[in-house]
């Protein structure tokens, strides 16, 4: 048997190199090589193109028959919303996410109602009374669903060979190891191998296969790259473990589009999915208060009503603080920075304080004009009028730009019940809007805008 030799592995894509090296020759990723032993494989020889033999054929394009790809539906509707309409035969999913964000608790309640089909559960991480603790506090006991703790992928094989399920869970693939390699499991060359091996398995046999990843503290799936590219859909499970909402996004999907977003809340009893998240993420408090304003955001293809808060006061040990919760920071400053200008708003010298409520983070550039109108209303304490909401980008001189998928805003705003929107001017191009009870006032500048709210 040959000896095992040290070879160096890019952590980020994947690439070998048989020395160090601080740049990888690759991806041009920085300090991301990593040491592993390897056993050398045995020389192949080289066969020319004309001597292969394949049972492949090419074929013509025109010649290849479609059909529709037939989808195990999941009893989650968010989760369905998110891969495309459900479990596609034969796929391989990524769902990567924060320790103790509900990744396995997500999978678990799933499975649990699934009562058609054999689904194998297995645990790398966790003992299987702990998974039973789980399952009984969720309440959904199922006789369909085994569970085995295992890290041999030779091992787990077996398991799947002998119980021949409907459905495999791995949880999770960093936990998973080869007996072919001698690296430790976690490690480049054994994440790549565990997930080949799943995706061939997955291919042949037609049986999904669902894989959960740990992340880096940078928040991108831990592992080679290539390990994105190996599987079907890469989910992204957000959230702040101090707040009740978890967002679920498709960051990949073969099947389905990436623009879809499904919405949990965490429970004592699990994720209880959120069909309305605008009735949730608006205060319904009679009082009115000033520095909140609503603004109409889209995530995805949903589009929804958030509160924003802002509080203005001077501050009181010389230099201004900035904080911002749920909204980019450099983004806040910009608009700070366009009332000071182009409005005369002196808030150079004034603390602002910006919160996006119930915890979600938001990058839609439309809450632009939900942001202004929440300072400006705090700054000259004057609340903004009741069921008024607004969506709009500001650009740098004051102008408020048009913003897509303007003709859902203005729905979802009409559904939960406002009277007002303020919408950016010539936003309204071929949309037709006479069907709708609701008042939409066009403004063209930031001065507009605040006449409209506070005259």
């Amino acid at each position: 048997m040959k000896e095992p030799k040290s070879v160096w592995f890019c952590s980020s894509c994947g690439a070998e190199s048989p020395k160090w090296a601080g740049r990888c020759p690759s991806c041009g990723e920085w300090n991301t090589m990593v040491e592993e032993k390897v056993r050398p494989a045995a020389k192949s020889r080289s066969i020319s193109p004309a001597g292969r033999q394949s049972s492949a054929r090419p074929t013509p394009v025109s010649a290849i028959e479609t059909a529709e790809e037939a989808r195990i539906r999941m009893p989650s509707a968010e989760l369905n919303r998110v891969l495309g309409g459900g479990l596609v035969a034969g796929s391989i999913i990524l769902i990567g996410g924060e320790p103790g964000i509900g990744k396995s608790t997500l999978v678990l309640q799933n499975i649990l109602s699934i009562k058609s089909r054999t689904i194998l559960y297995v645990s790398g991480e966790e003992s299987a009374r702990q998974i039973k603790m789980r399952a009984d506090r969720i309440g959904r006991p199922s006789d369909n669903v085994f569970i085995v703790c295992e890290t041999s992928l030779q091992s787990i094989m077996h398991h799947i060979g002998q119980l021949d399920p409907g459905l495999v869970i791995i949880d999770s693939i960093q936990t998973i190891a080869s007996d072919d390699l001698e690296s430790v499991a976690g490690s480049v060359s054994q994440v790549r191998e565990c997930a080949s091996q799943l995706l061939k398995y997955a291919k042949e046999s037609g049986v999904p296969v669902m894989l959960i990843g740990h992340i880096t503290k940078e928040g991108s799936i831990a592992g080679p790259k290539v390990l994105e590219h190996i599987v079907d859909a890469v989910l992204q499970f957000e959230g702040d473990s101090q707040h009740f909402y978890r967002l679920l996004r498709a960051i990949k999907n073969r099947f389905g589009s990436t623009s879809e977003l499904g919405i949990y809340e965490m429970c004592q009893r699990g994720l209880r999915e959120v069909s309305n998240p605008s009735e949730m993420l608006l205060s319904h408090s009679a009082e009115e208060l000033s520095g909140v304003a609503v603004g109409v955001t889209v995530e995805g293809m949903r589009p929804f009503l958030i509160e924003v808060q802002a509080l203005v006061s001077t501050a009181a040990y010389g230099t201004p603080q900035r904080t911002v919760n749920g909204f980019d920071y450099k983004r806040m400053n910009m608009l700070l920075a366009v009332l000071e200008k182009r409005v005369g708003f002196k808030l150079a010298a004034k603390d602002v304080f910006l919160n996006i409520a119930g915890g979600l983070k938001v990058s839609d550039p439309a809450l632009d004009l939900a942001v202004i109108c929440s300072i400006l209303s705090s700054n000259v304490d004057m609340p903004v009028p009741p069921r008024t909401c607004m969506a709009g980008e500001v650009g740098l001189s004051g102008e408020i730009r048009p913003v897509g998928r303007i003709e859902q805003r203005i729905r979802e705003a009409e559904k939960l019940g406002m009277e007002t929107i303020l919408i950016p001017r010539n936003n309204l191009k071929g949309v037709d809007i006479s069907s709708l009870s609701i008042k939409v006032m066009e403004v063209a500048k930031v001065e507009e805008a605040f006449r409209a709210l506070f005259a």
